[in-house]
């Protein structure tokens, strides 16, 4: 049987998680299999492998499906990603994929472009937008400097509203499932905002120690980009995010969380203690 497909007598079609071993499809994932939905892992360590700039290998990916989850790698903003999710929505109509979860990004103009190619197609669709992900943090880029305890960022201290993962996950998962979200768009928050001073406390709190944010300059941090040998796509990739979507224009909440689960989102002190309890943020040797 192929490892990446868990099948169940009783679902109706395969769910294609794109981004399946990421934060979000990692984590939609295991909540599908939990469900006993028939669920397929698409990435390029995959069987079938997926690749999204490899569009023969979409087709193995997509046989069976019904439904798709796309969280385009490494982000829907960067350039070249909409001609290839206009491509990659083509074949799901081709072969009569049903259901499309999106996942955009807040105040970006090409993850609206995105957004907008989802919604003219022939498919039943969901968009989630979200916020700043808390696990940035915890299991994602900088990770390294909380451990180190210095949040040395190119980042005005602006307010964000960041969002839990497991928020967006449990969003996408009723939007793959459920009767009652095709056609909205769920614009995700966390519940209220914080500055990466703020967050930085808040980390400090849960973990024991002090984890301070200093603002750096974006050739300083392009600098240490460069240094650690992190991959183009991301090099280019982070600067753009701290310089577009972090400059104030999404600073204010939204009730995308509460209108497609009737709960509040996860806040930040939870996060932080249930991370911290972990082991996670220990401090660097």
């Amino acid at each position: 049987m192929n490892p990446s497909t868990i099948h169940h007598k009783d679902a109706d079609g395969i769910t294609l998680i794109t981004g399946g071993t990421g934060k979000t499809g990692r984590r939609i994932a295991e909540r599908l299999q939990a469900r006993g939905v028939s669920t397929r892992i698409a990435a390029r360590s995959s069987e079938p492998s997926f690749d999204w700039h490899r569009p023969d290998t979409w087709p193995a990916a997509l046989a069976g499906v019904s439904a798709v989850y796309i969280a385009y790698a490494p982000d829907i903003a960067v350039p070249g990603a909409t001609e290839v999710l206009r491509s990659f929505i083509e074949q799901c109509v081709t072969r009569r994929v049903q259901r499309v979860v999106l996942l955009s990004g807040r105040g970006e103009a090409e993850a609206q472009a995105a957004e907008r190619i989802v919604q003219e197609s022939a498919l039943e669709w969901t968009i989630v937008r979200a916020s700043w992900f808390m696990q940035n943090f915890s299991e994602g880029e900088f990770i390294d400097m909380v451990q180190t305890g210095v949040l040395a960022l190119p980042a005005a201290d602006l307010p964000e509203p960041f969002i839990d993962a497991n928020d967006i996950a449990d969003v996408a998962v009723a939007a793959l499932t459920e009767p009652g979200h095709a056609y909205e768009l769920y614009e995700v928050t966390g519940p209220r905002l914080l500055t990466f001073t703020e967050l930085a406390r808040e980390i400090s709190r849960a973990a024991g120690r002090e984890v301070r944010f200093v603002r750096i300059s974006d050739e300083a941090f392009r600098r240490e980009l460069a240094d650690a040998r992190v991959p183009a796509d991301i090099a280019w990739l982070l600067p753009y995010l701290f310089s577009t979507i972090l400059d104030g224009r999404n600073a204010h909440l939204a009730d995308g969380v509460q209108r497609a689960l009737g709960r509040e989102p996860a806040d930040c002190a939870s996060f932080a203690q249930r991370i911290a309890a972990r082991g996670s943020w220990k401090a660097a040797a």
